[in-house]
Order: structure tokens, then C-alpha cells, then sequence
């Protein structure tokens, strides 16, 4: 009999801790964000989407070589001294076309490791944290800003620069090879002179 008051005060006793707990809960104001209708402020050093401005990249690829899941793909094309870039934001001359900058969002780890490395800081984390998509595909973001027509003509400029400066360097070896043959005729001709003489 004893025992069986005992279970019944314990388990009594249990319920009003428990109860306690809720009718405690019942008169804290409510913490949940109404999201999406309101949205939080986001920390000053949150690590979200990525961004590039164009007008400052040199196609120095540091961001890709420091990248752990290879997510940055880019690929550069050399001017040429009549068709240069231009130059970044603080003046520093650009000796590269970008003609392809991707990243993949979607392998991106967010560990903002390609922001540091970046001389001109052209690549930057943004706050931007919604950028969700039915497709995988749609998570590669393309930044380069030339078309294929532009990349094309790029590329002819530079093969026909190219050319011309092989061509320029074959004609100075030659002409060093004439120079070169005719001192040695010369030279051997003054000396057949010489024992003529003699």
C-alpha cells in the first residue's frame, strides 16, 4: 500500500515539474523569425554568395589555385600592345583577357579562401544568402563579360601578333646569319690578299 502512494506522488510530482516547464513557456514572448516576410540582418563577416567584378580581375587565377573543391574556372588570353584591357580600379595595368570566369555555387564550401589571396580584390564575399534553383546548372554564374565573337577576335589578333613577331624574330636571325657570312668572306678574303702578297 505504501509503495503504491509512493508511485502515485512521484508520478503526480512529475507531471507538475513537466507542466511547470510548459506554463513557463506559455508567457515567453515568441523568438521565431517570420521569414520570408522578415528577414535578419546579416553579420558584417557572414560568408555568403560570391561576387567578381570584371573591371578589376588580371586573370591572375590565385583565387582558382587557392580554392579546396576546384569551383573557380578560368581561363586568360594575352593581349597584344595594340589591344590592351586597360587598367583596375587602383591603376594597376591588366596584361590579360578573362575570357572565362565560372564559379559553381553549388560546389562552393564558403570557406571565403579565393577572397584573400587576390591582389586587386576584385572577388568578394556578399550578402547575399537566397539564391536556391530548380536546376544544378543554373548555380554555375558566368562573370566574364566578352561574347564569343569578342573572345574570337581576341584570339585572331593575338595568333596574327604572334605571327608577326615569329616572323620579325626569323628575319633578325637571318639578317644576323648574312651579316655574319659576309664578315667571314670578307675576313677570308683579306687574308688570301695577305698571302698573295707575300
Amino acid at each position: 500500500m505504501k509503495q503504491y502512494f509512493k508511485n502515485t506522488y512521484d508520478a503526480l510530482a512529475t507531471i507538475f515539474i513537466g507542466m511547470k516547464i510548459t506554463f513557463k513557456h506559455m508567457f515567453v514572448p515568441s523568438v521565431t523569425i517570420q521569414y520570408p516576410e522578415y528577414k535578419p540582418p546579416m553579420p558584417e563577416r557572414a560568408r555568403n554568395r560570391l561576387f567578381v567584378n570584371m573591371d578589376d580581375c588580371i586573370g591572375c587565377e590565385q583565387c582558382s589555385r587557392a580554392c579546396p573543391v576546384n569551383c573557380i574556372s578560368i581561363e586568360t588570353l594575352k593581349s597584344t600592345p595594340n589591344d590592351t584591357p586597360g587598367e583596375t580600379s587602383q591603376g594597376k595595368k591588366k596584361a590579360l583577357w578573362v575570357t572565362k570566369f565560372d564559379i559553381d555555387i553549388a560546389k562552393c564550401c564558403f570557406c571565403s579562401l579565393c577572397v584573400y589571396p587576390c591582389p586587386t580584390e576584385c572577388i568578394q564575399m556578399t550578402k547575399v544568402y537566397e539564391f536556391s534553383e530548380f536546376e544544378r546548372k543554373d548555380l554555375i554564374y558566368s562573370f566574364a563579360t566578352l561574347t564569343e565573337n569578342e573572345v574570337e577576335n581576341k584570339q585572331e589578333k593575338f595568333n596574327v601578333f604572334m605571327a608577326e613577331k615569329e616572323a620579325a624574330k626569323k628575319a633578325a636571325a637571318a639578317a644576323k646569319a648574312k651579316k655574319a657570312a659576309e664578315e667571314a668572306a670578307k675576313k677570308k678574303d683579306d687574308n688570301s690578299e695577305t698571302k698573295s702578297e707575300k
